[in-house]
């Protein structure tokens, strides 16, 4: 396969002017001329817009504002975050219960999600920093959660361990008593 460099290099003399017919050249000047200065790229973006117009979006109210906004409440720029809150608050709520009762593969799952999508929404355009507000608290519910677990298996393993030389114990003293 020829890369992609080369076919464009090869392709150069396609596109200078001195290929073109000298009448194909004095008409694309003189459609130029008619279009006016009008379809220039810089007069296109929102860099070159004047003040008048960002003075004007300074009066409009919040709800407008919002509404019109390409993160605005009609979108799901502002909906998904508003409804992720919800497992924010669960999790939350399941401070309360014991460590015992908690599943470690769904809060670790919580954990990578609400990390992972934080880097992701700080990526994407446009930038949603509602949605990463929510999933970096998403993330920190979820390391509490998975740290509440880590530390109760691994007290529990220990007091297992102790319960079972307390067995090896007293069953020891019951054959001693049987023996004698």
């Amino acid at each position: 396969m020829v890369p992609t460099s080369t076919l464009l290099r090869a392709s150069r003399p396609l596109f200078r002017q001195s290929a073109f017919s000298p009448q194909a050249s004095q008409a694309f000047r003189a459609q130029q001329r008619l279009c006016g200065p009008r379809f220039r790229f810089r007069d296109s973006g929102k860099r070159w817009q004047s003040t008048a117009e960002g003075a004007q979006q300074q009066h409009q109210s919040w709800f407008k504002r919002m509404w019109e906004s390409e993160v605005g409440i009609k979108t799901v720029h502002f909906w998904a975050p508003v409804m992720k809150w919800a497992l924010v608050l669960a999790g939350i709520s399941d401070f309360a219960r014991p460590a015992e009762k908690l599943s470690f593969t769904q809060n670790f799952a919580l954990t990578c999600t609400g990390l992972i999508w934080t880097r992701w929404c700080l990526i994407i355009k446009p930038k949603n920093y509602l949605l990463a507000a929510v999933n970096f608290f998403l993330g920190l519910v979820g390391i509490v959660q998975v740290s509440r677990i880590l530390m109760s298996d691994t007290a529990n393993k220990k007091g297992i361990a102790d319960v079972a030389e307390e067995i090896k114990d007293d069953v020891k003293e019951k054959v001693k008593e049987i023996k004698a």
